[in-house]
């Protein structure tokens, strides 16, 4: 779900906008792009990725006026190339939303901010959570991160647009809009939770080496 329409006061635009490049620097400053540079295939596998998302957000429903609901796709993303490239990759594909008139240059922040970084830190956190906590095993992997942490991605990236309508919204009714939205968020984790497991129980089997966060040898060849 991203913003369509500028139903958010000015200061909260820049604000959002500002967290957005704090955490794209970051991103940069680990330097993703050697990864790419070192491995061509990986290289084509995230431009692939990245140019199929952009496609795929092209299958939005317009909820209100000023608000789209789509899959994002970002834990996806996060758990195949880690954060910083995931993040470089919301980034790109919100930018091309801007570009075909989508999305307005204003909203370019905040949308980031939603569909990008709060989802990239939940799973990057759920992903943490599941490598260092819990046991080496195939299924932990594939339910808790692929599944249940693509769900908590939905919830959270839901909670903050809701959240973001909450500190300064410009029309009451949007806001109103927002806190009926908000119910309906339970109904929106499953589809992004079965996308992102189906795909991810796919390429586990098949090519377990395009998943940078998944170890093979950690869940697979040791057992």
């Amino acid at each position: 779900m991203s913003f369509s329409e500028p139903v958010l006061a000015p200061w909260l635009l820049w604000l959002g906008s500002g967290m957005s490049l704090a955490f794209l620097g970051l991103a940069l400053t680990r330097r993703p792009w050697q990864a790419l540079l070192v491995d061509r295939a990986h290289q084509h596998r995230w431009l692939a990725a990245t140019v199929v998302v952009m496609l795929l957000w092209q299958l939005r429903a317009q909820a209100v006026e000023w608000l789209t609901l789509h899959l994002m796709f970002t834990a996806l993303l996060t758990l195949l190339f880690k954060a910083p490239l995931a993040l470089v990759s919301v980034t790109l594909v919100n930018l091309v939303m801007v570009l075909l008139g989508r999305d307005a240059w204003s909203l370019l922040g905040v949308n980031v901010l939603v569909t990008g970084v709060v989802p990239v830190l939940i799973i990057s956190l759920v992903w943490r959570w599941v490598d260092r906590r819990l046991p080496d095993h195939l299924m932990v992997f594939l339910f808790v991160c692929a599944f249940f942490g693509s769900a908590l991605t939905a919830l959270g990236s839901g909670l903050a647009a809701v959240g973001l309508m909450a500190l300064g919204a410009t029309d009451a009714e949007a806001m109103h809009q927002a806190l009926e939205y908000a119910r309906f968020l339970p109904l929106l984790m499953p589809s992004e939770a079965f996308i992102t497991g189906m795909l991810m129980s796919i390429l586990m089997v098949y090519h377990p080496e395009w998943v940078a966060t998944f170890n093979a040898h950690r869940y697979i060849d040791t057992k």
